[in-house]
């Protein structure tokens, strides 16, 4: 933008470019997903069904009304989302990588602050009450929210607590890491966003879906329709957030590793070896992984203590870290995965070859 800004482009000019390159993409993306979303809804709809949430007699009804809100809310986004983008990145002065401003910052702590009184309204609920586990839910996701955005604060936070045993425990490698990770802290908050909420939202919706159920079994009442229909939409939306930041994590990630070509080559032209860079974006990845499962596990903390102390009487869940650890490895796995994988295929070009390409 800047380059076109350069050559006579006006900010609208750029604008209009932009906002029409995210409405066809939008578009596109859309049209692709209409026939997985008629498969979708009838499995959800049969699912239903089955288990005598919903009559046998019901139909399937993909109309205008499902088919223009799915499109209407994508276009909105990607148009809206686009037009932010330009309107900041065309502004006099602006850099690339830099902070939102204190207007992000106030809105990180308002949603803290906001989830936080979700969290402690559970307490002023009965264990018998149908929308005990709207509360705490709610408030962990805030949670979420709120570590997400002030993410790049958190994570400078870390690294000026843990730059140095980072740097003697992994050399030169981590000393690289340590610069990258500060320089690039607002641009790693990409990252960090997908991979806090997966961790918040799934830790802290499974395990009060597994403690509501557990309850309800011990206490020998049969299931009812109404908790029938909350535990399948629970799953269902829980499932649709996590595979929805799996893979805006796995796109990040990639995207962020592969625009770093012309860094990787000059650090290897500076005296860096393949191998040291390699542990550098590992290291990178290891601190992102651990910053974002330690902030995502504290929001869902936050939400599942209270209403496990307020529906079962205990403190802790008796389900066990299981399904905890499954959730912090598939966000390991994930994170380690994607960005091993795109810095070992961005080191096959030579340095000068990258450094001259990128330039």
């Amino acid at each position: 933008m800047h380059l076109l800004r350069r050559a006579g482009a006006t900010p609208g000019q750029l604008r209009r470019m932009m906002v029409g390159e995210a409405s066809i993409v939008a578009l596109a993306g859309a049209a692709l997903a209409v026939w997985p979303a008629m498969l979708g809804g009838r499995a959800l709809l049969d699912r239903f069904q089955d288990s005598g949430q919903v009559a046998s007699g019901v139909d399937h009804v993909f109309g205008p009304i499902a088919l223009g809100s799915g499109i209407g809310i994508t276009l909105f986004a990607s148009a809206g989302a686009a037009f932010l983008a330009v309107r900041r990145g065309t502004r006099t002065g602006t850099r690339s990588g830099r902070s939102a401003g204190p207007a992000r910052n106030v809105a990180g702590y308002a949603a803290l602050l906001v989830g936080a009184a979700g969290v402690c309204a559970t307490f002023t609920m009965n264990a018998t009450d149908n929308a005990l586990m709207a509360a705490p839910a709610y408030g962990a996701i805030l949670l979420s929210v709120g570590f997400a955005v002030l993410s790049p604060l958190l994570l400078r936070a870390l690294l000026g607590r843990l730059g140095r045993p980072i740097t003697a425990l992994f050399g030169a490698s981590g000393y690289l890491t340590v610069l990258n990770l500060r320089r690039r802290a607002a641009e790693l908050s990409a990252i960090l966003m997908p991979l806090i909420l997966f961790t918040g939202m799934a830790t802290a919706t499974l395990y009060m879906q597994a403690v509501e159920t557990s309850a309800i079994t011990a206490s020998g009442v049969v299931k009812s329709v109404e908790d029938k229909t909350l535990e399948t939409l629970n799953l269902v939306v829980v499932g649709i957030v996590v595979v929805f930041s799996c893979i805006m994590l796995i796109n990040s990630l990639y995207a962020a590793t592969s625009y770093r070509g012309r860094e990787f080559g000059q650090q290897r032209l500076a005296g860096a070896t393949p191998g040291q860079v390699l542990r550098m974006v590992g290291c990178e990845s290891l601190i992102l992984t651990v910053t974002g499962i330690l902030f995502g596990t504290l929001a869902a903390i936050a939400g599942l203590l209270p209403f496990t102390v307020v529906r079962t009487d205990t403190i802790l869940p008796d389900q066990g870290p299981g399904i905890w650890l499954t959730i912090i490895a598939v966000a390991a796995a994930a994170t380690l995965t994607t960005s091993l994988a795109t810095a070992r295929r961005t080191l096959r070009t030579p340095a000068v070859a990258a450094v001259t390409v990128a330039a």
